[in-house]
């Protein structure tokens, strides 16, 4: 089992979700949060005074995949958050050592249905 976590542009969520639903991913959670990466912000200029803007807004996903969907779920979030510009974000994978189903009691992979 792993955790995908990817994070990208808040306009790309909903390619980012058409995509996974295509692939057969239909569970995760979505946040938005703001951070700073190659980006590294940029100035505005707000009633004369100069402003930094170094934390943009991204939306962080998480999704919890059987071993065998992770290069497929990968894909679908890349394939979704692409636009070809810098600062379209971050995918890393993390091992999950055990799940359960809260309602089931269901352990392991059984989670994933």
């Amino acid at each position: 089992m792993k955790l995908i976590i990817a994070y990208f542009r808040p306009e790309q969520l909903n390619a980012v979700k058409q995509a996974l639903y295509a692939k057969g991913v239909h569970s995760m959670s979505a946040t938005n949060i703001a951070g700073s990466g190659r980006q590294k912000g940029y100035t505005e200029t707000y009633r004369g005074v100069l402003i930094e803007v170094n934390l943009l807004k991204k939306v962080r996903l998480e999704v919890a995949v059987k071993d065998d969907k992770v290069a497929e779920t990968m894909d679908a979030i890349s394939e979704g958050a692409k636009t070809g510009k810098e600062g379209d974000g971050m995918i890393f994978v993390l091992d999950i050592a055990d799940a359960r189903r809260i309602r089931t009691g269901e352990t392991g992979a059984a989670v994933f249905g």
